[in-house]
């Protein structure tokens, strides 16, 4: 979905294919056919933005051969999708059964991790629509925070610059600029926004810099304001921005709080929770670990890194942080001039909803995504922008 920002520049909105992953490319054809197109005919749309997700073994199929690349881009014409960005933070493995902490592996300070993120590049500069001439791809921010050292973050630092100056000639070569951006996430090396200023000003490249996440921000009890603020002042560019609703509890001392919340305590993806007190920020790893006993205090709000759908927050005792998306919302697109212009819905937790709130068939997730596009597609025309065809 495209928009026209006052300011004249266009403004995409996709949906991340996160949500239905496969590890193949024919899985990711697949998903084509059974997902992203029932969406855009849901919208009634002719064209519809998707954020894909590339696992390993499709990427590697996509960049050792050109025809099955110019397979995908013709398959994505005729249904009616165009593609911008990317979400490059997992590698593999994101439809286990259970993911948890192995959506961190490999980090920056595996050669890996480099290997891959300059594959996806390649690939999208060949995927991005004949009339733009920019992309944007995800990465995870470093590492998680556990045996990151000094060695390790050096060497993350070297194959970032390393990747900067892959993507200035991947430019050179086909005129068309990808940006990556690091997702800040709690747990991580790069928790916050605030975090992820050093690690890039010290690199000081325009095509590395952030991911804004809304789920990860509200976690982190973070201001959008004067975040945004921060990294405008230390010219740290946005480079695109996941719209997403994180898990809000305001009473979590009471019982039937903590009732609710269990129900959100799932084997197959870590939900991070985070509490603000006079000390500082507090967390968990694990929604079932703050759950456990007093893992962490319960006086003050509980946030839990579980993205909820943007359209239908958690019944009563809970809800969703859809105020900070809002705001954030505001401050990225609602000024004289857009901080970015690649925005991504990206719930994929749809099946790790509790039971009774879990889509049963196909057609009901399409329903759901349809109605997250809607509500973000009206968010941005309450703002001023102009939906185009």
């Amino acid at each position: 979905m495209r928009f026209r920002h006052p300011d004249g520049s266009t403004v995409h909105l996709a949906y991340c294919t996160n949500v239905h992953p496969a590890e193949t490319l024919d899985g990711v054809v697949a998903q084509l056919r059974d997902h992203c197109e029932p969406v855009r005919r849901r919208l009634g749309r002719d064209r519809l933005g998707i954020a894909l997700w590339l696992a390993k073994d499709a990427a590697r199929t996509l960049v050792g051969d050109p025809s099955a690349l110019r397979g995908l881009r013709t398959e994505l014409d005729r249904r009616g999708l165009e593609v911008v960005t990317l979400n490059g933070f997992p590698y593999e493995g994101f439809g286990a059964e259970e993911v948890k902490y192995r959506v961190y592996k490999p980090d920056w300070a595996d050669p890996e991790r480099l290997a891959h993120t300059t594959s996806l590049a390649r690939v999208l500069a060949q995927l991005l629509p004949d009339d733009v001439t920019e992309g944007s791809i995800s990465t995870l921010p470093l590492a998680w925070r556990t045996a990151y050292d000094g060695e390790r973050a050096a060497t993350a630092h070297t194959a970032l610059s390393t990747l900067a100056e892959r993507l200035d000639a991947l430019h050179e070569l086909t005129g068309r600029s990808i940006r990556v951006g690091l997702e800040p996430e709690p747990g991580c090396t790069v928790e916050t926004t605030t975090d992820a200023l050093a690690p890039l000003t010290a690199i000081g490249h325009e095509r590395i810099g952030i991911c804004v996440d809304t789920c990860h921000l509200a976690t982190s009890f973070e201001d959008p304001h004067h975040a945004l603020d921060a990294l405008a002042q230390a010219r740290v560019p946005v480079v695109k921005s996941q719209l997403s609703a994180a898990l809000h509890a305001e009473h979590p001392h009471l019982p039937e709080v903590r009732t609710a919340l269990a129900a959100f305590d799932e084997p197959r993806f870590l939900h991070q929770t985070r509490t603000r007190t006079a000390a500082g920020l507090r967390g968990t790893d694990d929604l079932g670990e703050a759950l456990a006993g007093d893992a962490l205090p319960d006086a003050s709000p509980w946030r839990a890194h579980f993205h909820v759908p943007l359209h239908a927050a958690p019944a009563a005792p809970l809800t969703s942080t859809l105020p900070v998306l809002r705001a954030a919302l505001a401050d990225l697109v609602g000024g004289p001039h857009p901080r970015t212009r690649h925005l991504e819905v990206e719930t994929y937790t749809w099946q790790a909803l509790p039971p009774e709130l879990r889509p049963r068939a196909r057609a009901q997730l399409a329903d759901g995504i349809a109605a997250e596009l809607t509500l973000a597609r009206d968010l941005l025309t309450d703002l001023g922008l102009k939906e185009l065809p």
